[in-house]
């Protein structure tokens, strides 16, 4: 009866040690996000769960050097190697927790060599020198009761699922970027072209009216206006060629190579054949890396708060040890020279200088900024979702005026010329002309420019790229 009332109050403790775990360490739920909580801004209301970001990036961009450059920094970029090297540092923390529940096992070889005093009574029992050998296995084993060991094993995970997101995070800005200077590139070389063509009608204007000039039909007036329109192009000429070789230097350093050439191919030929789907809003948390990687914040944050909760509660602890041990080396592998020793213990912290509730209270106050910068992680999502769409919107409304400005300018050019031919205009309105319709093309160049990286960046905000 007294065995059986024992076992009884060892069940029972137990189950209330069990119960009292449950308690102790919370059970993580992600953090509820409405509906109505994230929307986008913007007319094209989704009718669909499909998103242009479950597209990969080969087949999201047709251009064949494009892809290649994506690949390439995608293996040699210095971001992203940081960002694995920050992968294997979280792994080898969540591998290490995965084993919190084993015991810790030690194995140790000693020897000591003493010489007592004579004058105290160990000495005049043990003359002259005392030797002793050992050779032991120490093993230590702490109950995780209160969850603490699982919760620093979640806290792990979410840290390592985190970096995970980070890499992906780096993928995405870095894939984007690549194609965005890459078109920039390509619409700095159609300006470029642009421009040598208007440098060489102006020298050839210019040879025309000076020959005019000579014949008395226009004043001097006309000739320096003329040079001066050529030398107005050759100053934007040296700027877009400047601004060409700053891309193939940034471009370079994000291929992680010294700054070289890039070969590239014509501007007129880029096109996004992917349909442009925003799907919900609520995919932003699982499709944006950079929200995963705040939402694994919390979640560390919130397995941290377990953790320092639990050491408000006992800690029960196995110890034991043993092996073998002798004064004398010959006798060391004796059986007379095993020993061992078990102690179990139960630490139950009282007073530690307010330590323990302060590291709690830290803990609570980290939980709520992790929950903060979730939160915010959304709103910046949702805002870049909408800052995209609006300016594809705009961009391709805006590059149906630009086109028709273009056209216009082009016809004044060609109505001044042959007014001016007549007598019935004078060289100044066609210098006006001419200024207006390059400036038009140039800045058509630029919103169809826009309109490319626009939906670049649209693919980003929507967390494609590193798939």
């Amino acid at each position: 009866m007294k065995i059986r009332t024992i076992y009884t109050s060892l069940f029972l403790g137990i189950a209330s040690l069990s119960l009292s775990s449950c308690l102790v360490a919370k059970k993580y739920k992600r953090p509820q996000v409405l509906p109505d909580q994230l929307q986008y801004r913007t007319d094209h209301l989704p009718t669909d769960s499909m998103t242009m970001a479950e597209v990969q990036w080969k087949d999201f961009f047709t251009d064949v050097l494009l892809q290649q450059y994506i690949e390439k920094a995608l293996e040699n970029n210095i971001d992203i190697r940081i960002a694995i090297q920050q992968i294997a540092a979280a792994e080898a923390y969540y591998k290490q927790g995965r084993l919190g529940y084993l015991p810790t096992l030690n194995a140790g070889i000693s020897a000591s060599l003493q010489k007592a005093s004579e004058n105290t009574k160990f000495g005049a029992v043990f003359d002259g020198l005392i030797s002793q050998f050992d050779m032991s296995l120490s093993l230590s084993w702490e109950f995780d009761i209160w969850g603490k060991i699982r919760s620093q094993k979640r806290a792990a995970e979410a840290n390592y699922l985190s970096s995970v997101a980070a890499h992906q995070a780096v993928k995405t800005r870095l894939v984007a970027t690549i194609a965005t200077t890459y078109y920039r590139l390509l619409a700095i070389d159609k300006q470029i072209g642009i421009t040598e063509n208007t440098i060489v009608n102006r020298s050839n204007g210019l040879q025309t009216i000076t020959a005019l000039k000579e014949s008395g039909v226009v004043t001097e007036v006309a000739v320096k206006q003329t040079e001066a329109q050529l030398y107005t192009a050759q100053s934007i000429l040296i700027d877009l060629q400047k601004e060409a070789k700053l891309l193939e230097n940034t471009l370079s350093i994000l291929l992680g190579e010294m700054p070289n050439h890039i070969e590239r191919t014509r501007f007129e030929d880029q096109k996004i054949e992917t349909e442009l789907k925003t799907g919900v809003p609520l995919q932003l948390v699982s499709n944006r890396p950079d929200v995963r990687v705040a939402e694994n914040g919390y979640r560390n944050a919130f397995e941290m708060v377990n953790v320092a909760r639990s050491q408000f509660y006992p800690t029960i602890r196995l110890t034991a040890s043993g092996g073998i041990q002798s004064f004398d080396l010959r006798d060391l592998f004796d059986v007379k020279s095993l020993f061992a020793n078990l102690l179990g213990g139960l630490l139950q912290p009282i007073f530690n200088q307010r330590q323990i509730r302060t590291q709690y209270q830290v803990a609570i106050a980290q939980q709520n900024q992790a929950r903060l910068r979730f939160e915010q992680s959304l709103l910046v999502a949702s805002r870049e979702v909408s800052d995209a769409l609006y300016a594809y919107d705009a961009s391709t409304e805006k590059l149906i005026y630009d086109t028709k400005k273009f056209d216009a300018y082009n016809q004044a050019v060609a109505y001044s010329e042959a007014l001016l031919n007549h007598g019935l205009a004078n060289y100044l309105e066609v210098l006006t002309a001419k200024d207006n319709a390059l400036n038009a093309e140039l800045y058509m160049v630029n919103t169809k420019l826009m309109q490319l990286t626009s939906i670049v960046d649209l693919y980003r905000a929507l967390g494609g790229g590193w798939k």
